[in-house]
């Protein structure tokens, strides 16, 4: 079924691509915020950047940032359930391979290497922006699959608002946000809060137990609860802008979020339920200052950050007799300090250059007063980049980068990247594009300190990658506008890390010798009207083969040319929204094929997770009563009732509804 996804994909961009040829307008959309980017830019050359429509943000609002990339991007998302533990593989790449920023600061954990996507509260987010593969190089080395870019913006023409939205649904589920905006065409202040819980205790039947009649054999699985499974995330934003003048624009940030999750047992666990207390919480702080000075040539941006996280884990085993009693008791503590300074500057309309220096300070302190393990590092980065992008002909434009990093006072290899774009066409928006580039990843402080398991001695992951693809993008007629793009890539990855059990009866990271990721992505987007009916339609398909070629001898036959855990092979969804009249309906299909939890493939055994076609609904209204705005919105999400799981012995909700409602002023 997966496949077929590839197959419309293609059939439909080509029509429609070949199409549009003859035809050329202008379109704007009522209601829709429509960024008009620049199509053919040499700062871009080579690279497959992905920008997250405006109206996708508004109606994902009460989401985490896992499951809007899961529905709407080709990033794959591990989730362990509903506001549980989510990290993403991009491009068939592991967790600690997606870099992600928030205002131009890392939010990578030191610690683990990764980010938490349920963690991040799509309300936050202002403009998104996913650089594929060898693209994220342009931001910072490490991001061997991808980056994602998470921004906040400031409307100067925005003297006073107020927003506020409040959901509920199945589970005990209630979101509450409230954006307060006041300011001039000098100072703009921006507040939002916000409030997420759910008690999640949704009901499934559980596939990892199995009761047998005594009288007749036959095998019957058991109903059960999600229990102990509840969480809370709350926060607060705050923005401010300050305009000196047309030249000089300074910024402050500060992003303040607390979270608390219960985490319930496998299913497969068969104790009593009272055996366990098994939580977790996370408490961040996050602040970033920016200046930018603008001149007609030039650009200088001066940015300082700093990241504070406390994380606590928390497992406690019921003993009988003598009470609940501490099997984990782990408290881990990282700050962070980011100091950048970038320069560029525009020689003509076909020749600039940009220089970048970056400073970064990290210090982890971890313990577990139980097994009294723990450990204190620190790490020292800096990185020196430089790129040149030239335009020949208004036909060909190149984009030059290299970067080179500095770690603990030892100097990483250098990351070369060459990209282009060439228009096929004079006067079409149709691209070839293509780039070559090597990418570099340090081990995760994890990886080599924790206790017990670490492993010092890690090699860092690097690698040579190449893709290839079209773009194109034209208005049809006056009522309808087309982009799409192809993008074929290959990924050859030395020392990939990963955790495996070893003989000392815990985990352990080692390197691969080899991993190739290589594959297709295909995304099309269509937008317009039919009649009085405006339509807007995203979809995206992705062939993602990533196969382990480690060494043989160590690995084993089965594991050698296998496809890597929890990859799907296949993987795409589709969203249509339709508009009439301010009323609203938004449909969206998410499909995986099988993954595998093995490394060898196995599908005889019951550990591998079959596909699964996941469908919501959102039906809406927009009202206007003289200057206040009301949307009112009812969601229902895995709309045919499917059991599936992202993770194994972990199931996902069945049929569930949320219903929002939204005030502005």
């Amino acid at each position: 079924m997966p496949v077929k996804y590839f197959f419309v994909f293609i059939l439909l961009s080509t029509v429609l691509s070949v199409r549009a040829q003859h035809l050329k307008d202008t379109l704007h959309l009522q209601e829709v915020i429509i960024r008009a980017d620049r199509f053919f830019k040499k700062e871009n050359a080579g690279m497959k950047e992905t920008r997250v429509d405006s109206l996708i943000l508004l109606q994902k609002m009460n989401l985490s940032l896992s499951e809007l990339l899961s529905e709407n991007t080709s990033v794959f998302i591990k989730s362990m359930g509903r506001g549980a533990l989510a990290t993403a593989s991009f491009r068939g790449t592991a967790a600690s391979h997606t870099q992600v920023s928030w205002n131009g600061i890392n939010i990578n954990s030191p610690m683990i290497g990764m980010v938490d996507f349920s963690l991040i509260p799509v309300y936050i987010i202002d403009d998104m922006n996913l650089k594929h593969g060898t693209a994220s190089i342009s931001d910072q080395s490490g991001g061997l699959g991808g980056s994602v870019s998470i921004n906040n913006t400031v409307d100067w023409n925005k003297p006073f608002g107020v927003k506020y939205m409040q959901g509920f649904g199945s589970y005990s589920t209630f979101n509450e946000f409230l954006q307060l905006n006041a300011g001039n065409k000098k100072l703009q202040s921006k507040t939002r809060l916000y409030q997420n819980y759910s008690k999640n205790d949704y009901t499934f039947i559980n596939h990892g137990i199995a009761n047998i009649d005594p009288k007749t054999g036959n095998i019957t699985n058991p109903p059960d609860t999600n229990d102990n499974a509840s969480y809370k995330l709350y926060g607060i934003l705050q923005e401010v802008y300050f305009k000196l003048n047309n030249s000089n624009i300074f910024s402050a940030k500060w992003w303040g979020q607390g979270a608390r999750r219960t985490i319930p047992r496998a299913t497969s666990y068969e104790g009593p339920d009272n055996s366990n207390l098994n939580r977790q919480e996370d408490y961040d702080n996050k602040l970033v200052a920016e200046w930018k000075h603008l001149n007609p040539k030039s650009k200088t941006l001066l940015r300082t950050g700093y990241s504070q996280k406390e994380l606590n884990y928390y497992l406690m085993n019921f003993v009988p007799g003598y009470g609940s009693i501490p099997a984990i008791y782990s408290k881990s503590r990282q700050k962070s300090s980011y100091n950048s300074l970038s320069y560029s500057y525009d020689f003509n309309d076909k020749l600039s250059i940009e220089g970048k220096l970056d400073a970064n300070f990290h210090d982890v302190v971890s313990n577990d007063s139980v097994k009294k393990t723990g450990y204190a590092k620190q790490r020292n980065e800096q990185s020196a980049f430089l790129s040149v992008r030239k335009n020949f002909a208004n036909r060909l434009n190149i984009n030059l980068m290299l970067r080179e990093d500095r770690v603990d006072g030892q100097f990483t290899p250098v990351i070369p990247y060459a990209g282009f774009d060439f228009k096929l066409f004079k006067n079409k928006d149709l691209l070839l594009k293509g780039n070559i580039a090597r990418n570099y990843h340090e081990p995760s402080l994890n990886d080599m300190y924790w206790q017990p398991g670490g492993n010092p001695d890690l090699e860092p992951e690097q690698g040579i990658s190449i893709e290839s693809g079209i773009e194109f993008q034209q208005a049809i007629s006056k009522y309808h506008k087309i982009k799409t793009e192809l993008t074929a890539y290959r990924s050859d990855i030395d020392n990939w890390i990963i955790w495996i059990p070893s003989y000392k009866g815990y985990w352990e990271p080692r390197n691969i010798q080899r991993v190739l990721s290589q594959g297709v992505e295909v995304n099309i987007q269509l937008d317009g009207y039919l009649g009085k009916v405006g339509y807007k339609i995203n979809g995206n398909y992705a062939y993602t083969r990533s196969v382990n070629y480690g060494d043989q001898l160590v690995w084993g036959d089965e594991s050698y040319g296998k496809q890597l855990v929890y990859i799907p092979l296949h993987s795409g969804n589709v969203m249509v929204n339709l508009s009439y009249r301010r009323f609203f309906i938004t449909y969206q299909n998410t499909s995986y094929s099988e993954r595998y939890t093995t490394s060898s493939n196995d599908v005889t055994r019951r550990d591998w997770l079959y596909p699964y076609y996941m469908n919501d609904l959102i039906l809406g209204k927009d009202l206007t009563i003289k200057k206040l705005s009301l949307s009112v919105e009812i969601k229902i999400y895995n709309l045919f009732n499917e059991t599936y799981h992202s993770v194994l012995y972990r199931p996902m909700p069945k049929r569930n509804y949320l219903v929002q409602l939204m005030f502005k002023i």
